[in-house]
């Protein structure tokens, strides 16, 4: 059985209309013959659902005629068949100035003149008096059913409340407190708030008239013909003329006004387009007040008369937008912190593209979304000494400015050890020293800290990377017409686990290759790594094309992401390598003897006049004599020397002695100890560094 053939075909349906047509009370009838609850009907117009012509669409017709006298035709806006016939009368309701919508549909009653008489009978006087008795009911009493109604809808409205604040983003609760309000409290409902708020910043104080600096941010309503012109989420406030009306809400004061208040507050009509809704004929608007803050303010509007507001649904919406006000705070506080954040996290990454004779890098970071917080995801790209260079990618445990603290005290760490040139297992394995002091010295409550890391070595002279994993995700080797694959380094423990050693792979790349260094945030829209691993590789091989720029593969990587916030950092680091052409190097080997260090000279003049570098030969023959006279006087042979010709020049001296050289400033009557003071001067900077046998001293000089 359907719902109409509930219905006896006796009763016409009554719906009670406003001047402007709209619908603010309707019987069952009326509910089963337009298809949609009273709830759904309350406040929206009766031209939405009856229109005079045959036919589907809404034509430009305004709907049924409510002011000519007698029995009219009108026509569902749904279907076009003339079987859907409705006949309607309109009866004005006497010192209440509404009126009253009887209908039937002509084939429920037989004929057309059956109908009318169905409309102007005895049975039609009778719904006509029940309608009007049921609407001058009056809710001051605690007995009658519209009081115990709309006490029921407060405590629905009381109940609903709680849930307000839930999330962390400001206009999120902004929409929550809206929707909560309509229809239950109000039939349109306006949130707006100061821009600084929307951004996370304290609102300034304001007193009367000017640009308010606000924003609207959320509107709900119980009908489209509600929304008329008025502002839109996202539109900025138009200026206001200053009222007291405005001074008092500025005050922090909750505020009912009439429609012909409102309008002499405004006088303006252009702002009553943008501000009133078209039905409206009363508006409580209450502050939000949090930390004697005014964050923007709550616009209540229905078609009913200021004094419909009663005081219990007054004291509901200040507690409600109470609430409210402390939850957009919250997400405004939250999205100070997140910004601030993201600023440090920002600042302490390098520069997003580097370019040196070792490789062409471009990192990308993205911050974490949807209130998650940063996680402290970063990644480095480090100069080291003879030319080669170091690759970072990391992801810090927790988010929020604690881990950007720590992100920011490892990548530190990282770059002090790697001056050091310890390979990747032994650079990681401090680093994991480190992490576990920092957790010790925590306070109890603070976030774990803790981290994964990839650290690898790339030396464009011999072409080979080192990688060392700490719990991070493998790196991949995208090689020049060649296989695209993850390169298999056996992965440690997360920093600050410790007890467990760490593990290095070397493997040789072709100039051109690109390494790609990335954190778990770029797998986050697959369920498990290995599925979002096996997609990135499928997707890497796409770019494996020596045309495409970095850039542009980032770009593509970022783009599959989508424009969703995501719950993750994403940080990722391209890295395509390059080589020094063997040219622009030169290496000999000599004996520990005296005699070598007047053979290293001869050897080095030679190579810089066939290089055309004679100018350096002053500085480059003072530097090379002292290296090589303490390598064979301190060292011990075999005493290696090497000449590296890029944008400076560079000079290595080998021995097979560990010990640690220092620069000292020697007396006037000192006989020695000016060697590396000597090299000091000679040049822009010089270290060591350890191999598996000896050291390696090196230096570098600009090439003028």
């Amino acid at each position: 059985m359907t719902p109409r053939e509930l219905t006896p075909k006796g009763t016409p349906a009554v719906v009670a209309v406003r001047r402007d047509g709209v619908i603010f009370w309707c019987s069952p009838a009326a509910t089963e013959l337009l298809g949609l609850s009273a709830r759904e009907l309350r406040g929206r117009s009766i031209g939405e659902f009856l229109t005079r012509e045959s036919g589907g669409e809404p034509g430009p017709d305004p709907g049924p005629d409510l002011r000519t006298p007698g029995v009219h035709t009108a026509y569902p806006r749904q279907g076009d068949s003339r079987a859907a016939e409705i006949a309607y009368r309109v009866v004005p309701v006497e010192g209440m100035g509404e009126s009253l919508v009887l209908a039937a549909r002509t084939a429920w009653a037989g004929s057309r003149e059956e109908t009318e008489t169905l409309l102007e009978g005895p049975v039609a006087q009778r719904e006509i008096d029940v309608a009007v008795a049921d609407l001058a009911h009056t809710t001051s009493g605690p007995g009658s059913r519209r009081y115990q109604e709309r006490r029921l809808r407060l405590a629905r409205v009381h109940d609903a409340s709680v849930r307000i604040g839930s999330s962390l983003e400001v206009t999120e609760t902004a929409q929550e407190l809206a929707d909560l309000l309509v229809p239950d409290l109000g039939d349109l409902v306006t949130v707006d708030l100061a821009e600084a708020v929307v951004v996370g910043d304290e609102p300034p104080r304001m007193v009367g008239g000017g640009r308010p600096h606000m924003l609207r941010s959320a509107i709900a309503s119980a009908s489209e013909a509600w929304l008329g012109k008025i502002l839109m989420p996202g539109a900025p406030y138009p200026v206001l003329p200053d009222s007291s009306q405005l001074r008092e809400i500025q005050m922090g004061e909750v505020v009912t006004m009439d429609r012909a208040s409102v309008v002499a507050a405004l006088d303006d009509e252009e702002l009553m387009e943008q501000l009133v809704p078209p039905f409206a004929h009363s508006v409580t608007v209450s502050p939000l007040i949090a930390r004697d803050l005014i964050l923007g303010t709550v616009s209540v509007w229905r078609d009913e008369p200021p004094d419909s507001f009663q005081e219990d649904e007054r004291k509901l919406l200040t507690e409600i937008t109470s609430r409210a006000a402390l939850g957009i705070d919250n997400a405004r506080r939250h999205n100070r912190e997140q910004r601030a954040a993201v600023t440090l996290q920002e600042r302490l990454l390098p520069s997003a593209t580097t370019s040196s004779a070792a490789v062409s890098t471009v990192g990308i970071y993205r911050p974490a979304g949807k209130g998650a917080g940063i996680r402290g995801d970063w990644f480095d790209v480090i100069t080291l000494p003879s030319l080669r260079v170091a690759l970072v990618i990391g992801d810090v445990v927790g988010h929020g400015l604690s881990a950007t603290a720590t992100m920011g005290r490892l990548r530190t760490a990282i770059q002090t050890l790697a001056d050091l040139e310890l390979d990747p297992p032994e650079l990681l394995a401090h680093v994991d020293e480190l992490v576990q002091r920092l957790a010790a010295e925590g306070p109890g409550d603070q976030d774990p800290v803790g981290a994964t890391c990839l650290y690898a070595i790339y030396d464009p002279l011999t072409r080979q990377c080192t990688l060392a994993s700490a719990g991070q995700l493998p790196a991949v080797a995208m090689r020049p017409g060649g296989p695209t694959e993850f390169i298999d380094v056996l992965p440690g423990p997360p920093l600050g686990v410790g007890g467990v050693p760490f593990e290095s792979r070397t493997l040789e790349l072709e100039p051109g290759s690109v390494l790609v260094l990335f954190t778990n945030g770029l797998l986050e829209a697959d369920h498990d790594s290995e599925t979002g691993m096996r997609r990135l590789r499928a997707r890497l091989a796409t770019f494996n094309d020596q045309g495409r720029s970095l850039e542009a593969m980032g770009n593509s990587l970022l783009s599959d992401l989508g424009t969703t916030p995501t719950d993750d950092d994403v940080a990722f680091l391209l890295a395509r390598t390059r080589a020094v052409p063997p040219d622009s190097v030169a290496s000999w080997e000599y004996p520990a003897e005296p005699d070598s260090v007047a053979l290293a000279r001869r050897d080095i003049m030679d190579q810089l006049a066939a290089w055309g570098l004679e100018a350096q030969s002053m500085d480059t023959e003072l530097v090379i004599s002292e290296l090589v006279t303490n390598a064979v006087r301190y060292g011990g042979g075999p005493v290696g020397v090497r000449l590296i010709r890029d944008g400076v020049l560079i000079c290595e001296v080998t021995d097979s002695s560990n010990t640690q050289p220092r620069l000292l400033r020697a007396n006037a009557t000192d006989e020695g100890g000016r060697g590396l003071f000597i090299v000091a001067q000679c040049t822009t900077r010089w270290g060591s560094r350890y191999g598996l046998r000896g050291k390696t001293i090196w230096t570098e000089q600009p090439i003028t």
